[in-house]
């Protein structure tokens, strides 16, 4: 990726997403495969009077720590991270996996997540925005050459545009009519192959998800009520999560709840992470894709979920602005594509057909 298009890609995160101000603290955190975006972000943050915490993460320590260490290392999380958190007023998280993540203990995973919860809540209160550097690993869980991976997210967040905030800006007026359309309605339903699930949004928040979190973005999403999902809801394609594969997901609720989880590859897993916690087995996100910037799925959840034509549904942790309650350490995408015969039903009235939505 060249450092016209690198520099560009950093200007948008510290103008656009996270909109720093001189004298502000921003933490850029990320692994050192993404040393020359982390690096151009803090340049940015610099340029604009700002005061950067840059934290570069060795590739892999993660994993490690869960295999080998003990429930108290595990559960460790050390008072400067908590300091990072609390003392930034802007978070830049930059994901960047440079070697493919082998299978981890899932109850162990669990424990990980659980630890963190706190940090998680503590940060939520904070402008944050998360994005995804391109690397090796990450085109080949696509499929794609590295330079076919590189203009892949190149697209997504519309860094090819002459203006790509200009272009944000437009997806979020095109998501503000879905969301007009959408939030008059009681209940949500979605029906594809193997999925039927009907939720109910009646009087929680529609968030217009422009960029300014998740980089790329595009998607408006909000908080179900937590008792009301009701059906059944089956992913298609295969899911890698943590390092493990997961395929054949079949999803069936009653009453809001988890009451049946099954897969064809990696059940154990999928169990384990729906029994973390209570509200792990509730749904806590009900998104709708529209970024026409993605075409295909890479295997990266951050890109897959926005992919237009597209809806997901989350276990776990709900977003607070939605108006939802569900607590968790656990969230987690399952998408739903609706491209090809699938449809979004708002009080029994077709909204989205094929993928296509019929707003004005």
């Amino acid at each position: 990726m060249t450092t016209e298009t690198l520099r560009k890609w950093a200007d948008l995160l510290v103008d656009y997403c996270v909109q720093i101000k001189p004298g502000e603290t921003v933490l850029i955190a990320s692994e050192t495969t993404a040393e020359p975006l982390a690096r151009l972000t803090a340049e940015a943050a610099i340029k604009r009077g700002a005061l950067p915490i840059i934290r570069l993460e060795i590739p892999g320590m993660t994993e490690y720590l869960i295999r080998h260490g003990s429930l108290d290392q595990i559960r460790h999380v050390h008072v400067s991270t908590y300091a990072d958190a609390s003392s930034a007023d802007a978070r830049i998280r930059i994901l960047a996996e440079s070697q493919v993540k082998t299978e981890t203990d899932p109850e162990k995973k669990a424990i990980y997540e659980k630890a963190r919860e706190p940090l998680r809540h503590l940060m939520a209160g904070r402008r944050w925005a998360l994005t995804q550097f391109p690397t090796e690993t990450y085109a080949q869980l696509a499929g794609m050459s590295m330079q076919d991976y590189e203009s892949f997210v190149t697209s997504a967040m519309y860094l090819d545009r002459d203006d790509p905030v200009a272009a944000w800006q437009e997806l979020g007026r095109r998501q503000a009519k879905v969301i007009e359309r959408v939030k008059v309605a009681s209940k949500i339903r979605l029906v594809a192959e193997g999925t039927d699930l009907t939720l109910d949004v009646t009087g929680r928040t529609w968030i217009n998800s422009d960029g300014r979190r998740n980089m790329p973005s595009g998607e408006v999403f909000t908080g179900p009520h937590e008792n009301s999902a009701q059906g059944r809801l089956h992913c298609a394609r295969p899911v890698l999560r943590d390092g493990v594969r997961l395929e054949g997901i079949t999803l069936t609720f009653e009453k809001g709840k988890v009451v049946e989880a099954a897969a064809t590859v990696g059940q154990d897993y999928l169990r384990a992470m729906i029994a973390m916690d209570e509200g792990a087995s509730f749904v806590g996100e009900l998104g709708l894709g529209l970024n026409d910037g993605i075409d295909r799925f890479s295997g990266s959840i951050l890109f897959d979920e926005k992919i237009g034509g597209t809806a997901h549904v989350a276990l776990g942790s709900s977003y607070p602005e939605t108006g939802g309650t569900n607590r968790s350490a656990l969230h987690w995408d399952f998408i739903i594509d609706l491209r090809d015969g699938g449809k979004i039903l708002a009080d029994d009235s077709v909204v989205c057909e094929n993928g296509l939505w019929r707003i004005d």
